[in-house]
């Protein structure tokens, strides 16, 4: 299944069905604002994440993958947006248009600005739609601020539960690979992005898609490169994971090989 198909449809399926029951504590004060007049909402710490909001009705917030801006729901947005739903995504700091402070990569600060994004546009009943990393962001989210806004989430080829061996993880991958990996991305990005980039596309992937894809991770801070990837390569989500009490739709592509 295509890339653009599969997140699509996992999209859309998430937004069927009744809406689940929401019984967990509220969301602390993320003190979020907007910026007059800009596209840009200003976190409890001074941060500017810049967001898109398209569309109205149920809202639909998406969440991007490691090392991509909000571009990467053009499709879904576009889409979606003309059939009745208002469709939000911002860049993560240290992506696209957001501020880059050069800290606040790990996933409490993350989950805090998704909590900012969701207080100050208000959204109430909320989708949450994330992919890769931004799974991590999303569980996050609802283990320190609550499910008070959310009404169901779509963790779409997710960087989660733990990608580490452990004793009690043993299918996990060594410390080294994911080591190795961010020291080949510090002697070259460019590079390691070329020579990894078609194993995660499927071959009637177009070359011009794949240099779209390739110049937005070239937008990112690499600051926020590393530190993001040291962040969901390593958490265990297992324990939060298994209080998640929002109706979860959970999907993989066959081809996917991250």
């Amino acid at each position: 299944m295509q890339r653009r198909n599969l997140l699509r449809s996992a999209t859309t399926a998430a937004l069927l069905g009744a809406f689940g029951r929401r019984h967990m504590r509220a969301a602390t004060s993320a003190r979020a604002s907007l910026a007059k007049g800009s596209s840009t909402i200003v976190t409890g710490d001074g941060k500017n994440l810049f967001y898109r909001d398209w569309g109205s009705g149920k809202p639909v917030v998406f969440i991007a993958g490691w090392g991509m801006p909000s571009d990467m729901w053009y499709y879904q947005m576009t889409t979606l947006s003309q059939r009745g739903l208002r469709c939000v995504a911002y860049d993560r700091r240290g992506h696209g248009r957001s501020s880059d402070p050069g800290r606040g990569f790990d996933y409490d600060t993350l989950a805090h600005d998704l909590a900012a994004v969701l207080d100050a546009l208000d959204l109430r009943s909320v989708v949450l739609v994330s992919h890769s990393m931004g799974a991590g962001e999303v569980i996050r989210y609802l283990t320190n601020h609550g499910a008070r806004r959310i009404a169901r989430i779509a963790l779409i080829a997710p960087a989660t539960p733990y990608f580490l061996k452990s004793s009690d993880n043993p299918d996990g991958l060594d410390t080294s690979v994911f080591d190795d990996a961010r020291k080949t991305m510090l002697l070259d990005f460019p590079k390691w992005i070329e020579d990894s980039s078609r194993p995660f596309v499927v071959k009637e992937t177009s070359g011009a898609m794949i240099e779209w894809l390739k110049g937005l991770m070239l937008r990112t801070s690499m600051k926020a490169l590393i530190d993001c990837h040291r962040t969901h390569t390593s958490a265990d989500s297992r324990g939060e994971l298994a209080k998640v009490t929002v109706p979860a739709l959970v999907i993989h592509g066959d081809k996917d090989v991250g």
